[in-house]
């Protein structure tokens, strides 16, 4: 059985962008009305949502992206970039290596976060505070991981991006542009852990909170969290897998050469 073409148009069918030959048209706007119009993040809101941010919106999301480009190679996405690039791959590949590293422990928090805040927004309408929709939805997270998504940091005291980003999140629900909701649910979140660890090690809100937090005010879906993330993380991939390219090193491993792992015990025959 043949498909017509009407089926194969369909099979396809999109709202994104539209080509004809000599037109190409992204969410129903030709591209050269774009093209020196708007800036990049603007058209990732526009790809993405079919319509344009307001100028705080745009600059609320580009600080966002701005956050997440790089954390060096103590970033396992970085670090498998860098390794791939000596191993006779293309740069496109070794990008490719680094993407697929941002799975759900390492880039997946953002996504989390918004989940677990929308959560706690949701407690919040039906008639709690805040603080107390906060450590409700905190133990139903916490029952089943020990991890916050957000919260706390393997290798900062204090994440030094997240006190800009929460700062500009503040000015954004002063001038209205956003409601604030999740704001006040993250500082909740916050507050209930400072509480919690009174003299011991403070949890505070990393970037993954932070971000989570303007995701969720500007309205992206918490998968969005993640796609968002992957897309200004990328950026610090690609930097890295060409610095990495133009070193002359072949076939990097995890440790220098002069480092040997140590070495386990076997396991013993039951």
């Amino acid at each position: 059985m043949t498909s017509s073409p009407d089926e194969a148009a369909l099979w396809w069918a999109t709202a994104v962008s539209h080509i004809e030959p000599g037109s190409i048209e992204l969410r129903d706007r030709p591209v050269q009305d774009l093209i020196g119009r708007a800036s990049l993040v603007d058209v990732i809101w526009l790809m993405l949502r079919g319509t344009t941010p307001s100028p705080p919106e745009s600059a609320l999301l580009e600080a966002a992206l701005v956050a997440g480009v790089d954390h060096g190679p103590q970033a396992p996405s970085i670090a498998a970039a860098r390794m791939a690039a000596t191993c006779g791959i293309g740069l496109n590949n070794a990008v490719a290596t680094g993407v697929n590293m941002l799975g759900d422990a390492h880039g997946g928090a953002g996504q989390q976060c918004v989940e677990m805040l929308t959560d706690i927004r949701t407690l919040h309408t039906s008639g709690l505070g805040w603080d107390d929709a906060a450590r409700e939805v905190m133990a139903a997270w916490q029952s089943r991981s020990r991890y916050l998504p957000g919260f706390g940091h393997r290798f900062h005291p204090v994440d030094p991006r997240s006190g800009p980003l929460l700062g500009l999140v503040r000015q954004a629900v002063a001038d209205g542009v956003v409601g604030g909701d999740f704001l006040d649910g993250a500082l909740a979140v916050e507050e209930a852990l400072r509480r919690r660890r009174a003299g011991a090690r403070p949890v505070p809100m990393n970037i993954d909170g932070a971000t989570a937090v303007i995701y969720a005010e500007l309205g992206f879906a918490a998968p969005l969290a993640r796609g968002l993330f992957v897309l200004s993380r990328s950026v610090g991939i690609l930097a890295h897998a060409w610095e990495e390219s133009g070193q002359g090193r072949r076939n990097k491993g995890p440790l220098p050469r002069n480092v040997l792992p140590a070495r386990l015990p076997q396991p013993k025959d039951p």
